[in-house]
């Protein structure tokens, strides 16, 4: 069930900071969704629910880091080449059967059980074999090439915590621990639709004075590439009636409802009057651009956010607001993308108080320094600039004038995507 607890995004004059914004969430909601098991093979980009607790030590055992010569340190000469008669040998898998004898040499291949008693390991490179006899040449410290049980993880440890987005070396550290299924967090279930008389399917046409609808196509792929289980509602038709019966039916079926345009305060909307007639909408007013106006509510159990209605303030919106969110919701914990630092090559001014994106890409210089260039329009309706664009320059509150060579914060798309 979705958890907004208190009704703290009740909208006013004031602009909320965003970072402001984003704490208050995560202090007010929970995972809404439910937690299954599943094989580790299907875990991949999913949230882990529990955290993963070590049942063993990673390696389980002393081992080799080299292939090469297993011997007693103390067998050792000073000063000098020492040689030992050749002993067993030990593979991987196969530990050694035999009881160890000081003096001698044992062969030991990569990641091979350290036999009891020898503590360090020569490679092979370094040792010369006359007949039976291993050469071992001076200046090897006790212990070298040696891994210890437990190098990697401990026995108790955790491995991997509660709320992580699990990747593929996630996976495989889990698995080194002797686990192969994991509880994780049900996918969120979305539904996402448009609404307006002026909008058209890409599948139909469009006369004059209508427009395909980008919007809910770049919601949707957003949303699935988070993880989400998404529904398109499609276009619905600007009837309050329509809109309340297709909203209260997504609502029991959804964990989330969105949409963009339409449902900011002053808007003589459907949208707007239906969620408000099933349940709660709250109108959130944020410090930033492109988008500042930006709509939550709930419906029954279902959680509601309205995206401003231009494309790109829709995509910046949804990345920097509507994500977190969304992460908060399905399981996870992070819910700050990494911003990289590289140079500005471009003039910029804004006004102050108020947390802006700029549309760039990244170009490196012959002197290797990466700089970020601005995108040559600044309209909010210019959805292809996005894709022109490598990610966004964010220029915080205090922020007001930017000049070439400047220091400026750098968020890849690949940081907002899965």
């Amino acid at each position: 069930m979705a958890q907004l607890k208190d009704d703290c995004f009740v909208g006013s004059e004031a602009l909320t900071p965003l970072n402001e914004a984003l704490e208050d969430l995560a202090a007010r909601l929970s995972p809404i969704a439910d937690v299954e098991t599943v094989a580790l093979s299907d875990a991949l980009s999913r949230f882990l629910a529990e955290d993963i607790v070590a049942g063993r030590n990673v390696p389980p055992h002393d081992n080799s880091a080299v292939d090469g010569y297993a011997v007693h340190f103390d067998d050792l000469a000073a000063d000098g080449d020492t040689r030992l008669p050749l002993g067993g040998t030990i593979a991987a898998g196969h530990p050694l059967q035999e009881a160890v004898e000081r003096g001698r040499a044992y062969r030991i291949f990569t990641g091979a059980a350290m036999p009891q008693g020898p503590d360090t390991v020569f490679m092979q490179e370094d040792v010369t074999v006359d007949g039976d006899q291993a050469i071992l040449p001076a200046g090897l410290k006790r212990g070298s090439n040696r891994r210890f049980a437990g190098e990697d993880i401990e026995q108790g440890s955790v491995v991997v915590a509660a709320g992580q987005r699990l990747r593929p070396q996630d996976l495989g550290v889990i698995a080194s621990v002797g686990l192969d299924r994991v509880a994780v967090y049900k996918p969120l279930r979305a539904a996402v639709f448009s609404t307006g008389d002026e909008i058209r399917d890409p599948s139909d046409q469009a006369p004059l004075g209508c427009v395909f609808d980008a919007n809910r196509y770049t919601v949707m792929a957003m949303l699935q590439d988070q993880g989400c289980s998404v529904d398109d509602l499609g276009i619905l038709p600007d009837d309050e009636t329509a809109i309340s019966s297709a909203l209260k039916s997504a609502s029991a079926s959804h964990d989330l409802i969105i949409t963009s345009g339409g449902v900011s305060v002053g808007d003589e909307d459907h949208v707007r009057t239906a969620v408000l007639g099933l349940g709660k909408l709250h109108f959130w007013r944020l410090a930033i651009k492109p988008g500042r106006p930006v709509a939550l509510g709930q419906i029954d159990d279902a959680v509601f956010i309205g995206l401003p209605g231009n494309p790109v303030a829709t995509m910046v919106t949804f990345m920097r607001v509507a994500l977190p969110l969304i992460t908060l919701l399905a399981g996870g914990r992070d819910i700050s993308p990494t911003c990289y630092s590289v140079a500005s090559a471009f003039t910029y001014s804004k006004k102050p108080g108020r947390r802006e994106w700029v549309r760039c890409r990244l170009l490196r210089g012959k002197d290797g320094v990466l700089r970020a260039e601005k995108y040559s329009s600044s309209g909010a309706g210019v959805l292809s600039s996005m894709v022109w664009a490598q990610g966004l320059v964010e220029l915080d509150e205090d922020r007001t004038h930017l000049k070439p060579g400047d220091q400026v914060d750098f968020l890849p798309f690949s940081e907002v995507s899965k």
